[in-house]
């Protein structure tokens, strides 16, 4: 660990683990349910009509859950210092711990894949929310949503989409 995250964690504890260690364990969380704190330091990607209202509209991929999914974690475990937590793969929900360079600060990010609502134009599809929050501080910089951003960048660039984000 660098000097300086060890300094912060006397402060921060969450700080002073490696990982997606020092944090309690993620349990199922109820996307439906989601509570945006008063604080700018949180970005919510999710389908229109999604409450509370997201940052970033996602669209129906044209994908089955199981395959989304599967996407999904590659993304994940190619995003720097970015640690899986937890993963309900039943529910299609999955929890990751991602940690800033210089003082290790952590931030939870909660992804939930689901079918989409059948239609003639696309039986098999799937939706996705992707929720990622500050662990510490009032203000995150922005950093929450470039990150959400960028995971749903590379997810189009996987599935060979065009990105409009």
């Amino acid at each position: 660990m660098n000097p300086l995250a060890w300094l912060v964690s006397f402060i921060m504890p969450a700080c002073g683990f490696a990982g997606a260690a020092g944090l309690p364990p993620p349990t199922l969380m109820d996307m439906t349910h989601i509570e945006r704190p008063a604080t700018p330091n949180t970005a919510l990607a999710a389908p229109a009509g999604f409450r509370p209202s997201p940052d970033i509209i996602t669209p129906t991929y044209k994908v089955a859950p199981d395959r989304l999914f599967a996407v999904v974690q590659g993304v994940a475990a190619a995003q720097p210092r970015t640690y899986q937590s937890a993963a309900f793969p039943e529910a299609g929900q999955i929890d990751y711990v991602a940690r800033s360079a210089l003082f290790n600060f952590p931030d939870l990010i909660t992804v939930q894949v689901a079918p989409a609502a059948p239609d003639a134009a696309r039986p098999d599809g799937s939706t996705l929310v992707l929720w990622s929050r500050s662990v510490y501080g009032e203000s995150d910089l922005g950093v929450n949503r470039k990150r959400v951003a960028a995971w749903l960048a590379a997810l189009d660039a996987a599935l060979n989409l065009p990105s409009e984000r």
